[in-house]
C-alpha cells in the first residue's frame, strides 16, 4: 500500500483525497500555491509544502516543483486529482522515472487516449460506435473542405490533443470552413502547444452520457453505471445525475458493455470514464475517454456505495480489483449540482472574493464536498467552484425535490453564485422529464431573462 502521498491539487478534490488517505492510514502531503496557504486542505493534511506562486503555471502546472516536493517530503506516490496535470502523459512518465507511483493509468494509456484521433481508431477497431469523421490530422483547409463535403454539414473541427471545449469550431456551411479551420488550429496551438486538428460530423442537440469504469493491472474491468451530464454550458457541466433517466434498458446495456470492452481492449488500469454522445434517435457514439477521477464521481458513489478514490489508491498500489460486476448495485437516483462563484447576469463571469457567511444543507441523502469555510477566499486564479451538492433518493422525482430543498437551504454570502439558476432549473418541464440536452442551459437562461430573472 502507498505509505505517504503527495496530493498535487487543490480545493475540494484535495480535501476529498486526503480524507480517503486518513481512512486508509496513508500519510497525506498537500502541495499548495502561495494563494492557497490558508486552504482547508493545508490545514487538514498531515504535512504540506509550497510549490510556487499563485499562477497555476508556476505551481500546480509546475512539474519539476511538484516532483521536487514529493521527493523532499519523502512521498512514495503522487495523486494528481483532476484538471492541472492529471491527464499529462509527460508528467505521469516523470513520476515513474522518479521511482514514485502515479495514482492513475500508465503514461502510455494517457498518451493514447489523449490523442483523439488515435482514440477514435482504437474504438472503431473494437466495434464501439464512432461519429463519421477522420482518424488523421487535417493538413490543409482544402482537405477539410473535401472531408466536410463527403460526411455532410454541419461538422465540428476539434484539436487532436484537446479537451474542455478548446480548439473546437462548429461549421454549418462550406463558406465558414476555412476560417473555422484556421481559428481551431490557432487555438489548439495556444492551448495545447499542438495545432493538429481533425473533423467529425456534428451531432446536433445530443445528450452527454458517460460510463464510470474501474480497472486494475490484471485485466479486470467493471463499470459503475452511467451518468447523464447533459446540463452544461460552453462544455462546462453544471448538473450531473445517475442513472440516465431516458435510456432504454437495451441501449443502456449495450452502452455499458461497449465501455467495458473498450477499456479492456487498451489494457486500462485505473479509474476512468468513457464519454459518449446520444443523438435524438437513441444512437450513441464514443466521444473521448477521461483518464482520471472526475468532478462528478460522488454521483456514482452515491448510487453504488463504492468509494472511487479508495479504489484508485488501491489499484495504484497494485491491489487486485475484487468487485464483481453482478455485485455492484445501482440504488435509486443521485444528482450533483456544482455551486460556483459566478455572476449569472453577466455571462457567468467569475465572482471571486471572501465568503462572509455560509450555511450548508444536511440530512438524509445529502452530501456536500467543499474546501470552503466562513472567512475563506474564492481565488481569482483558479476555477470558481465553491462546492458540490450531492443528493440521493429512491426515484428521480424524489431526487429533484430533495435537491430543491437542499438548494433552498444553501446560503453563501460575500460572492455571487449560480444557486438561483440551478434552483429554477429544477422546476423546468424539460429537466423534470429528463429530455434536456447539452444546449438546453443556454436556452433556459434566455427564457429566464425574458421573464425578468438575472437582469
Amino acid at each position: 500500500m502507498i505509505r505517504r502521498l503527495l496530493i498535487a491539487n487543490r480545493s475540494e478534490i484535495a480535501v476529498r483525497i486526503l480524507r480517503a488517505c486518513k481512512e486508509m492510514g496513508i500519510e497525506s502531503v498537500v502541495a499548495y500555491s502561495q494563494a492557497d496557504a490558508d486552504s482547508l486542505a493545508v490545514q487538514l493534511a498531515d504535512d504540506s509544502i509550497c510549490i510556487g506562486p499563485a499562477n497555476a503555471k508556476d505551481s500546480y502546472l509546475n512539474m519539476h516543483a511538484i516532483l521536487q516536493a514529493a521527493c523532499s517530503a519523502g512521498c512514495d506516490a503522487i495523486h494528481p486529482g483532476y484538471g492541472f496535470l492529471s491527464e499529462n502523459a509527460k508528467f505521469a512518465r516523470l513520476v515513474q522515472e522518479c521511482d514514485l507511483t502515479f495514482v492513475g493509468p500508465s503514461f502510455g494509456l494517457i498518451e493514447l487516449m489523449g490523442d483523439k484521433t488515435q482514440a477514435r481508431t482504437r474504438m472503431k477497431e473494437v466495434g464501439v460506435p464512432v461519429v463519421d469523421g477522420c482518424e488523421d490530422p487535417l493538413i490543409t483547409a482544402q482537405q477539410a473542405l473535401d472531408l466536410a463535403d463527403s460526411i455532410g454539414y454541419p461538422v465540428i473541427i476539434k484539436a487532436r490533443h484537446g479537451g474542455g471545449g478548446r480548439g473546437m469550431r462548429i461549421v454549418w456551411k462550406a463558406e465558414e470552413l476555412e476560417s473555422a479551420y484556421i481559428q481551431a488550429r490557432q487555438e489548439a496551438k495556444a492551448c495545447f502547444d499542438n495545432d493538429e486538428v481533425y473533423m467529425e460530423r456534428y451531432i446536433q442537440d445530443p445528450k452527454h452520457v458517460e460510463v464510470q469504469l474501474l480497472a486494475d493491472h490484471y485485466g479486470h474491468v467493471v463499470h459503475l453505471y452511467e451518468r447523464d451530464c447533459s446540463f452544461q454550458r460552453k462544455n462546462q457541466k453544471m448538473i450531473e445525475e445517475s442513472p440516465c433517466s431516458i435510456l432504454p434498458e437495451e441501449t443502456r446495456q449495450n452502452l455499458l458493455n461497449d465501455a467495458v470492452k473498450a477499456a479492456r481492449s487498451i489494457g486500462y488500469d485505473s479509474v476512468g470514464t468513457m464519454e459518449f454522445l446520444l443523438d435524438k434517435d437513441g444512437n450513441y457514439y464514443f466521444m473521448e475517454m477521461n483518464t482520471r477521477i472526475q468532478v462528478e464521481h460522488p454521483v456514482t458513489e452515491a448510487v453504488t456505495g463504492i468509494d472511487l478514490i479508495k479504489w484508485q489508491l488501491k489499484i495504484a498500489s497494485g491491489q487486485k480489483l475484487t468487485l464483481k460486476q453482478e455485485e455492484i448495485p445501482c440504488r435509486g437516483v443521485a444528482m450533483e449540482c456544482r455551486i460556483n462563484a459566478e455572476d449569472v447576469a453577466h455571462d457567468f463571469a467569475p465572482s471571486p472574493g471572501k465568503i462572509t457567511f455560509m450555511h450548508l444543507p444536511g440530512g438524509h441523502g445529502i452530501r456536500v464536498d467543499t474546501a470552503v469555510y466562513c472567512g475563506s477566499t474564492i481565488s481569482p486564479y483558479y476555477d470558481s467552484m465553491i462546492l458540490k451538492l450531492i443528493v440521493q433518493a429512491p426515484t428521480r422525482l424524489e431526487c429533484i425535490k430533495k435537491m430543491r430543498a437542499a438548494l433552498e437551504e444553501t446560503i453563501i454570502d460575500g460572492v455571487k453564485t449560480n444557486v438561483e439558476f440551478l434552483y429554477l432549473t429544477l422546476y423546468q418541464k424539460e429537466f423534470i422529464e429528463g429530455i434536456h440536452n447539452i444546449g438546453y442551459a443556454s436556452i433556459l437562461l434566455e427564457r429566464l431573462k425574458e421573464n425578468g430573472q438575472f437582469i
